[in-house]
């Protein structure tokens, strides 16, 4: 069984006096997220928010997303190249890693995938993940330079440290490839019981890399359905405006 921490120390109520927050978001353009996820959300009737690599996006890949966007799920920005740090990588790579870029470099990037995200979905304004959950460029922290960018008014973390509610800093909660659908359910049970929101992070789903199966996310869906009445499921950037107009709630 996996520690439970929720991610945010925002409290309810929610909307229409629901009593937690979960956001579902997932990472790096992965084709098992529109083979398996989203279809799977589609059946719930739930919605999900995608950080979209821009390199990773293959021609006949647009239409599928923007698709998805048209039927509400949110498309986000997770960069044109994803640049870790280079422990992350092979000793042999030497490009493309964070230490290679400097803080424009970095900010550039963020404002080309943001072109690229408007013109498969239309919509002027997008939340932003951190590759690897490191926002450092070059050795320099471009949080700050990204905060006074307007390039976004919401960056999801990848570490689940409970803190105060900074929309351009959000932690999440990832899970590792063993997980059950039992462990899932109990990261949103914690939230329910504090009264929170909690922001779940996967890569693949039942497929690719650093995924969870497709049947622990199902069970996960079906709890999340079956308990409508008390739990808010919605996208990353509704939940994160939601939160931050509503302070104390």
């Amino acid at each position: 069984m996996i520690a439970m921490m929720t991610n945010q120390a925002v409290a309810g109520p929610w909307p229409g006096g629901k009593t937690a927050a979960v956001v579902l978001t997932y990472d790096d353009t992965l084709v098992s997220q529109l083979d398996i996820a989203i279809p799977a959300l589609d059946a719930v009737g739930l919605k999900g928010t995608f950080f979209l690599i821009g390199s990773k996006i293959t021609p006949d890949q647009i239409a599928r997303w923007r698709a998805a966007a048209a039927e509400g799920h949110e498309l986000g920005n997770h960069t044109i190249r994803h640049a870790c740090p280079q422990a992350n990588y092979p000793p042999a790579k030497k490009i493309d890693t964070s230490e290679t870029y400097d803080v424009d470099t970095m900010l550039t990037e963020i404002r080309t995938m943001n072109t690229m995200l408007t013109a498969i979905d239309g919509k002027q304004q997008h939340s932003y993940a951190t590759p690897c959950g490191q926002h450092r460029a070059g050795g320099v922290d471009y949080l700050p330079a990204l905060r006074a960018s307007g390039l976004t008014r919401h960056t999801r973390a990848a570490d689940p440290s409970e803190r105060p509610l900074d929309p351009m800093d959000v932690p999440s909660r990832f899970f590792p490839s063993n997980a059950t659908g039992a462990d899932l359910i109990a990261a949103v049970q914690h939230a329910e019981r504090k009264g929170e929101m909690i922001v779940l992070g996967f890569h693949g789903v039942g497929g690719d890399y650093l995924s969870v199966s497709a049947e622990a996310h199902a069970k996960l869906l079906a709890y999340l359905k079956a308990h409508s009445d008390t739990i808010w499921v919605a996208p990353f950037s509704t939940v994160i405006d939601y939160a931050t107009s509503h302070p104390g709630h």
